[in-house]
C-alpha cells in the first residue's frame, strides 16, 4: 500500500502551557479529500497550522511525501508544494485582484508558471472580470474564491482549506465546495480541509475525522460519517436544516 502524502503522527501542539493537540494520527493520501470537522476550539485550525509549522508540534511528526517536515521554516514548507487557503481569507485588500494572484506564484519560488494564471482562471471566472478591482471591495465569496486562486497558483500538490464557507451565505459556500470538488476530479488535486459545516465537508469528502478537544474521535468515510447517529446528533442538524432551507 502506498505511503500517504501527508501523515501526522502523534502531534502535540500548546500555547504556553495549553495542550491543543493531544497526540494527533492522521492520514492523508494523494488524490483525496479528507475532511476534519470538530466543534470552534476543537483544535482544527491548530492542526493546519501546525502542519505548516506555526505553531510548531512539541511532540510528534508531521511527513509530506515521505520527508519529516516538522521542524522546517513555514517558507521551505510552501516551496514543497503545500499551499494554504487560511480561515478569514487574509487577502491583501489593497492590492488588486491580480497582484493578489501574483502573490500565490511569488510563494511558489523559482518553480513559478505565469501561464497558471490562466488555468487558475478558467475555474473562478468572476474573478476574471475582476482582476483591477481591490481585493478588499469584493464580496465575502469573491474573496474566498481569491483566497483559493491565490493558493492554487503554485500548483500545491496538497491544497490546506481552513474553514472556505466561514461567515458566506449557503449558496456561496455550495459554489466553494463545487469547485473544490472539481479541482479534485479535474485535477487530482490533494486536498484537507477543515471546516464546520459539516454536512456539506462530510458530502464532499473521500474520507473524514472528527475532533473533539485536540482528539481524533472519529473517522472513517464521508458518507459513513453522515450516517452515523452520533455525528448527526452532534453536527449536522443545523446543517441538514440550512441546506434544505436553501434547496442545495
Amino acid at each position: 500500500m502506498a505511503e500517504p502524502l501527508l501523515a501526522v503522527r502523534g502531534v502535540e501542539t500548546y500555547y504556553g502551557s495549553i495542550k491543543a493537540l493531544k497526540g494527533v494520527d492522521l492520514d492523508v493520501n494523494e488524490g483525496e479529500i479528507v475532511t476534519l470537522i470538530g466543534a470552534n476550539g476543537a483544535g482544527k485550525s491548530t492542526l493546519m497550522m501546525t502542519i505548516c509549522g506555526n505553531p510548531r508540534a512539541r511532540a510528534g511528526r508531521v511527513v509530506f511525501d515521505g520527508r519529516d517536515i516538522t521542524a522546517l521554516p513555514t517558507h521551505e514548507i510552501a516551496r514543497l508544494r503545500i499551499a494554504q487557503s487560511p480561515e478569514g481569507r487574509r487577502i491583501f485588500a489593497r492590492m488588486t485582484v491580480l497582484e493578489n494572484l501574483q502573490m500565490g506564484l511569488v510563494a511558489a519560488g523559482p518553480e513559478a508558471d505565469p501561464a497558471e494564471l490562466d488555468r487558475v482562471l478558467a475555474f473562478f471566472p468572476r474573478l476574471s472580470e475582476r482582476l483591477a478591482q481591490r481585493g478588499g471591495t469584493l464580496s465575502g465569496g469573491e474573496q474566498q474564491m481569491l483566497a483559493i486562486a491565490r493558493a492554487l497558483m503554485s500548483r500545491p500538490r496538497l491544497l490546506l482549506l481552513d474553514e472556505p464557507s466561514l461567515g458566506l451565505a449557503p449558496l456561496i459556500a455550495q459554489q466553494i465546495f463545487d469547485i473544490v470538488r472539481e479541482l479534485n476530479r479535474t485535477r487530482r488535486l490533494t486536498v484537507f480541509l477543515v471546516e464546520q459545516n459539516a454536512y456539506h465537508a462530510l458530502k464532499l469528502a473521500h474520507r473524514a475525522y472528527v475532533m473533539v478537544n485536540g482528539v481524533i474521535t472519529m473517522t472513517g468515510s464521508g458518507r459513513d460519517l453522515l450516517e452515523r447517529p452520533e455525528v448527526q446528533a452532534a453536527y449536522l442538524e443545523g446543517g441538514r436544516r440550512e441546506t434544505a432551507a436553501t434547496g442545495s
